[in-house]
């Protein structure tokens, strides 16, 4: 007989409160990177210059995420709740399609 294992809840940050985090501690690491590379002179090297929009590039790419997260995160806080269904209400029934003859030449 398998045994099931208990699934506990654990205390802490949900899957999309981490990604956040996670997305603004990479935006915060690129745009930092990018900086620095100014700072010291080493975006005016070709190879700086590839690692500068490379940093910018990551920093873009998280950020577009977490403008994304914030509007769904957002849109689901505006929608109100769901309201049930009445217990006397008929249920609303969709009238299926007649199939389409078929002509064979």
């Amino acid at each position: 007989m398998p045994t099931r294992r208990r699934e506990r809840k654990r205390p802490g940050m949900s899957d999309r409160g981490f990604l956040f985090v996670f997305s603004i501690l990479m935006i915060a690491a690129g745009l930092g990177a990018a900086v620095w590379l100014v700072a010291t002179g080493q975006a005016g090297t070709v190879d700086g210059l590839f690692l500068f929009l490379t940093a910018l590039l990551v920093a873009l790419c998280f950020g577009l995420y977490v403008v994304f997260a914030i509007r769904r995160a957002m849109e689901t806080a505006a929608k109100p709740a769901a309201q049930p269904a009445k217990a006397g209400a008929p249920a609303a029934t969709a009238k299926a399609a007649a199939p389409a003859a078929v002509v064979q030449e």
